[in-house]
């Protein structure tokens, strides 16, 4: 097994959406602002390479939408979805599985596109199934009006479209080393993959905990439908992976792709912070 991470882009949103009850005096510490109060994030994916699967989690937010979407987002640098999967030697074509840790669309978009031209929308890998939690899925189809504006119909119906969805109802091992485990604290259903590398353990947090900055178990992101329920998910996983020595890999972290964690007095924290493929060299 290999492991690609892929920079897709940057992006600005409000710091205080990123960080929900915490103020912004204390926040800001650990993540910093501009005059806007728009914090930098990234969105990463992750590839994973075997003898006979390529796997790709997540797909960043694509290109469908309007130039007035994608103002209010500030999308910069990055190699882009593709060129992240050309530096590894990837295809579109080559892509197997298409991971989606949930519906929203920053993490789901570039799984469809539009065609030449611009009728209706097709897969980006057309050779891929598609695996997304069911709970997710009932929720991006009939929204509550908290989520409504972030379940795109063009970003969720072309999906179904392909035929080539796998559903999960329950934790699962898609392959040897590679399981998905659902949380409900953010969204319904939302995976987090757990992806044994020889001998480490590699979490993709997802939005469960989408930077180093969010590790303290009070600081989550206003987005979470159920921030109690986000806490004690946080606190059961950080406790596993002190325990376990596993790595935390960030989606959003602009700063840190990866640590590992210690234990302090003032709870987990991050310890060492890298570059996974520096760190698996």
């Amino acid at each position: 097994m290999k492991l690609y991470p892929i920079h897709i882009t940057n992006f600005k949103i409000d710091g205080g959406a990123m960080f929900g009850v915490v103020p912004k005096v204390i926040w800001q510490r650990k993540y910093p602002a501009d005059e806007n109060n728009l914090c930098t994030w990234a969105i990463r994916s992750l590839l994973i390479k075997t003898e006979d699967r390529n796997i790709l989690i997540d797909t960043g937010y694509g290109n469908k939408q309007s130039e007035k979407f994608f103002s209010y987002v500030h999308l910069h640098d990055g190699d882009g979805l593709e060129g992240g999967l050309l530096k590894s030697g990837t295809k579109l074509d080559d892509i197997t599985d298409v991971v989606l840790t949930h519906l929203h669309a920053d993490h789901c978009g570039g799984s469809t596109k539009y065609n030449a031209d611009k009728t209706k929308f097709e897969a980006v890998f057309k050779n891929a199934r598609h695996w997304i939690s069911k709970q997710q899925w009932d929720s991006a189809i009939a929204p509550n009006l908290r989520e409504a504006d972030a379940f795109l119909e063009e970003n969720i119906l072309s999906i179904q479209e392909t035929g080539k969805i796998n559903f999960i109802e329950e934790n699962t091992e898609i392959i040897p080393g590679v399981e998905l485990r659902l949380f409900n604290g953010h969204t319904a259903g939302q995976i987090v993959p757990f992806i044994k590398h020889n001998d480490k353990t590699i979490v993709f947090a997802a939005d469960l905990i989408p930077s180093t900055a969010h590790i303290p178990l009070v600081y989550n992101m206003s987005y979470d439908l159920l921030p109690l329920v986000t806490i004690k998910e946080k606190q059961d996983v950080l406790k596993e992976a002190i325990d376990k020595n596993y790595i935390l890999f960030f989606q959003h972290d602009a700063y840190n792709e990866c640590c590992t964690l210690k234990n302090t007095p003032k709870g987990i924290r991050e310890d060492k912070t890298f570059i996974l493929n520096e760190y698996l060299k």
